[in-house]
């Protein structure tokens, strides 16, 4: 069992210390999602752009996700071995030159495979900082001795994530309009460096001692074998990861997909502050849906239960916005989508990290970003075929019923009756591991 994380406190009770360890967690969250949402409104019409079929692009898409599966665990090694804050840094580094490698792709018209070496490297960007932000900040809150629940900070987390995609989205989309679609690619470059120097001088591993290793090779294995043992092996814990290759695949697509889709509705290929809106409107409700997710917990009893309506009404939404042709409507079951999928993210979060012990917190944590990014690895070119021969409204359809399979799995992890899932959103009261079946 874990000590919790404290006792009895309001949400918003926070100590200085404790102030001072989000305000640097919301800014490392601010900047990162600023920096990647320059490119979120426009990178499907970039790589359609650079010559690349809708199944060559996805598949492009479905690199950078492999490149997640491959370097979540030894990135986990860095984390957990040399530090979160170390972690951060480099993929600070690692995610601004390879995206200024995409940009030369692009003005290279290159073929396909150096796209899908770049993408890789994409994917190793991102690794290093899936895992390792959250387990700084949650090992950071419970030295500082917060009081309060997982869900209010996570949640903030989100509608900060929402505020950044809204301003970078948009700003991506008319920039790529009035110049080219290169030039949002150079400002994620710049913000990300930028982001090095803030993180170095604010962030520090707090609350958490990294253990290093000598043997690099020996190291992953153990994390490897630290990830089955505390994820996949642990009930409770193991069925939310495997609902995350049908959700997270599918929910890769759907937001790239729909950059030309709503183009397509709109009637204009070329007016790419369309696409930029319709980011924005996804950050609209991510922002909302970060709001409304701690309230939603003060009014259900079980974090399973926000889980699963919110995984089976998005997936219904996917369907209708499938037989959608009216441009309008499809903004606004787009917003609906983005809000319903929101208000369940940090839920997820904090159930969670409610399960799994400190030690391997990065370690379990990436792993599940693994999980998740294997299914991207399958869907993401399956779908994409799909518009490429159905359309991109059936491929939508198409990715809602897939997402539904991630339910079952949310009622199977339900069943097993782990405290995490009752723990209170304005004060949790346990943070344990569930016992060993």
């Amino acid at each position: 069992m874990l000590p919790p994380l404290a006792g009895g406190g309001n949400a918003d009770e926070m100590n200085a210390d404790a102030r001072k360890i989000q305000r640097i967690y919301l800014t490392l969250t601010l900047g990162n999602t600023l920096a990647a949402s320059f490119i979120w409104g426009i990178n499907t019409l970039f790589l359609l752009d650079a010559g690349l079929s809708n199944l060559e692009a996805f598949a492009a898409n479905a690199f950078f996700t492999a490149g997640m599966v491959l370097f979540e665990v030894p990135t986990g090694v860095v984390a957990d071995g040399w530090g979160r804050r170390v972690s951060f840094l480099l993929g600070t580094v690692t995610l601004a030159g390879s995206t200024y490698l995409y940009y030369v792709l692009w003005q290279l018209s290159a073929p396909f495979w150096a796209w899908a070496v770049v993408s890789v490297l994409l994917g190793l960007g991102f690794t290093f900082f899936s895992g390792a932000v959250e387990a700084w900040l949650v090992d950071a809150l419970r030295f500082s001795g917060y009081e309060g629940g997982l869900e209010a900070v996570l949640g903030r987390g989100v509608m900060v994530s929402g505020v950044a995609m809204l301003v970078g989205s948009v700003a991506g989309g008319v920039i790529a309009q009035v110049t080219d679609l290169g030039v949002p690619f150079l400002l994620r470059v710049g913000v990300l460096l930028a982001m090095f120097v803030v993180a170095f001088w604010l962030m520090h591993d707090v609350g958490f001692t990294p253990e290093r290793s000598t043997h690099p090779l020996q190291a992953t294995r153990a994390v490897l074998a630290a990830s089955i043992e505390n994820g996949l092996k642990n009930p409770p814990v193991r069925y939310v990861m495997l609902a995350a290759p049908f959700s997270a695949g599918v929910g890769i697509y759907v937001f790239y997909a729909l950059q030309p889709y709503l183009l397509q509705l709109f009637g204009d290929p070329r007016a790419y502050s369309v696409a930029g809106l319709a980011a924005a409107i996804v950050a609209g409700a991510e922002v909302l849906g970060g709001w409304v997710a701690p309230r939603i917990r003060r009014l259900v009893r079980k974090r399973t239960t926000v889980l699963i309506l919110s995984g089976g009404v998005s997936a219904m939404i996917l369907v209708v916005l499938g037989f959608t042709q009216v441009f309008w409507v499809a903004l606004a079951l787009l917003a609906l989508w983005a809000l319903v999928d929101a208000a369940g993210v940090p839920v997820r979060q904090a159930y969670l990290n409610d399960m799994i012990a400190s030690k391997q917190r990065a370690t379990v944590l990436s792993f599940d970003s693994l999980i998740g990014s294997g299914g991207g690895v399958v869907v993401q070119p399956l779908l994409g075929r799909a518009a490429d021969v159905y359309g991109y409204p059936a491929s939508l359809a198409i990715g809602g019923v897939i997402q539904l399979i991630a339910v079952p799995f949310l009622l199977a992890s339900r069943r097993q009756g782990p405290p995490a899932d009752l723990a209170s959103a304005a004060a949790d009261t346990t943070n344990a591991e569930s016992p060993p079946p």
